[in-house]
């Protein structure tokens, strides 16, 4: 090898070594965990869902993609999923606009600010049991919902909101979004406050109104949080299991019209004793949830992480 050639290579230093040392040595663990409790229970259920397997022992009745094609040609399951859909998009009208009208609105210097965002955070934090439990007593045909309609006069107003097909998905969606409505709000606060207030204060010189100012600097610089809350709400509504399977329980989600994909697998796999099938559930929903969330990230995030990314390494920028 010639000297030119030579100093035309890379030479991997001390430091260099110490420094893909550290990224090992810190990053090692969390890789390790991850691969452990993510990455091999997806292989290992994908290896599951070849077989009738019922839970137990080795499974040796291997039967191929049987599982996969009863999935994808069942009506109960392809019901499930059209909820889903459903609920992705209800969960991201409803909760989108509301969420920024509060931020708006707690993003201005009014009494109770600080009591008010608690009073919005907390049904975030409580626990799904407790939001199910609590909402399915209050629901039904005699809870309180409907003794309140009552005593204020109006009885044409009591339904059965829990069983009635034409409104249980609606029911679901207004607990939903007062469930998760915290958080979106909290995101939408977070961004706001990011927001130079030099660009308001130049807005205002201008003779911009309130409403002018909020759709020309507000809605296009809270964009990237925005897209983020869409992103984890379209994930969340896809995964949506405990609150469902809490209030209308193992079957009455499917007579009354918001059964999901979680629900389903935990209704066909595990409490019909048909582990290999459920498993063969779980890796359609992951494979859908994978699908949506890189084509999400693909043609919506991408402008928001390509100024994220640094310059490749042996690479000037002039």
């Amino acid at each position: 090898m010639t000297a030119s050639a030579r100093a035309g290579r890379p030479r991997v230093g001390r430091a260099d070594w110490l420094k893909r040392g550290e990224i090992i040595l810190l990053a090692g663990p969390a890789i390790v965990m991850f691969s452990g409790f993510v990455i091999f229970p997806v292989f290992m259920a994908a290896y599951y869902g070849f077989f009738r397997w019922k839970g137990f022992g080795p499974p040796t009745d291997f039967i191929g993609l049987q599982n996969y094609v009863t999935i994808l040609t069942d009506q109960l399951f392809l019901s499930a999923m059209q909820h889903n859909a459903f609920i992705v998009v209800l969960s991201l009208v409803m909760q989108g606009p509301i969420a920024i009208a509060f931020a708006l609105l707690l993003n201005q210097q009014i009494k109770g600010r600080s009591l008010i965002r608690v009073l919005i955070f907390v049904p975030y934090v409580i626990a799904e049991v407790i939001v199910g439990t609590g909402w399915g007593l209050m629901l039904q045909t005699t809870g309180a919902v409907n003794d309140f309609l009552g005593k204020i006069g109006l009885e044409s107003l009591q339904a059965d909101w829990i069983a009635d097909p034409k409104i249980a998905i609606w029911t679901l969606m207004v607990i939903i979004s007062w469930k998760y409505i915290g958080f979106a709000v909290i995101l939408m606060l977070a961004g706001m406050q990011g927001i130079p207030d030099e660009l308001y204060e130049a807005a205002a010189v201008d003779g911009a109104s309130y409403w002018q100012i909020q759709r020309s600097i507000t809605l296009p610089l809270l964009g990237p949080t925005i897209r983020i809350w869409a992103f984890l709400s379209i994930i969340g509504s896809l995964q949506l299991f405990d609150l469902v399977y809490i209030i209308w329980g193992q079957y009455v989600a499917d007579t009354a019209g918001t059964s999901t994909m979680a629900t389903y697998m935990v209704r066909e796999g595990r409490l019909t004793g048909n582990y290999g099938y459920g498993n063969a559930v779980a890796v359609v929903i992951f494979l859908i949830s994978l699908v949506i969330a890189l084509t999400y990230q693909r043609f919506v995030l991408r402008r928001d992480t390509e100024g994220a990314l640094t310059e490749k390494p042996g690479k000037d920028k002039f």
